[in-house]
Parts: C-alpha cells; structure tokens; sequence
C-alpha cells in the first residue's frame, strides 16, 4: 500500500496538509503516515527532567494526533498511523523515508506569511531532485473546499 508521509507540528499550514494526505489516500486506496519530530534541544537538561520532557512532548504529540486521525477516520475512512522520532527534522524525516518502502508521497503544507514557505518546505526543495519519494507541496491559504476539488 502507498503512504503519504505527513509531518505534524504546530505550523497552521500542517492542517491543511493532513487534509490533502487524507483525502487522497480514501481517494486512491492509500495510508496516513503522520510523523512527529521531537528537536533534541528540548532535552538537554538533567537527565530525569528530560526524561519527563521527552514523555510530556510524546503525550502532547499523540494528543494532536488523535484530533487528525478521528478526522480522517470519520471522514474519510483511513485509519493514519503515528510515528515519533527524535532529532532534526529533515534528517530524520528522510530516515523514516528510507526506512519505509511503502511511503510513496511525502505532503508538506506551505506557509503564507512574509518569512516563506517555512523551514521544512525550503528545505526539502532544495534536496528534491535527490528525494526518495516525490513531494507535494499544499498552499497554506488553500480552502478545504479547493482541496476536495483537487483531491
């Protein structure tokens, strides 16, 4: 089965991303792979505090989950799986590319402010021509009805 890779974090444009990874997937019989990065920085302090950090990050990751993953099993019959890895984003993203054979696409949302498109978007494009898996990249701005439409 074809997956398509989404990365959950606290952007706004990542809604809109698991949106399209989504419909997508009930459209062409595919998966929900939502992966979750935890920065190393977070746990630099002594090593019991960082063990507490680290568990309260998985708790508010796996919480923010399970909002999208109701979503996309009511809505569109696909029942996405988490997976939480820990260190920078881009390496381990395409650690976790490499890893899975079955990861097909992997589905950035862009942002719509001044700054960009956002740190993972820049830098992924600028790798793409030696990426694994094709990227989709989905406008921040665009509406849940466009998205249907496309989809």
């Amino acid at each position: 089965m074809r997956k398509f890779l989404v990365v959950l974090d606290d952007s706004r444009e990542c809604l809109n991303a698991m949106r399209f990874a989504a419909m997508r997937a009930a459209k062409t019989g595919g998966g929900v792979q939502i992966l979750s990065v935890i920065p190393p920085e977070e746990f630099n302090h002594w090593i019991g505090v960082g063990e507490i950090m680290r568990e309260e990050a998985r708790e508010r990751i796996v919480a923010h989950f399970e909002v999208f993953a109701k979503w996309m099993r009511d809505k569109q019959n696909v029942d996405p799986e988490l997976v939480i890895r820990e260190g920078d984003s881009v390496p381990e993203i395409l650690a976790q590319i490499r890893e899975d054979q079955e990861i097909g696409v992997l589905v950035l949302g862009a942002g719509t402010d001044s700054k960009g498109p956002g740190p993972l978007v820049s830098q992924l494009t600028r790798q793409s021509g030696s990426l694994p898996v094709p990227i989709t990249i989905v406008p921040g701005e665009m509406s849940k009805e466009k998205l249907e439409v496309i989809t």
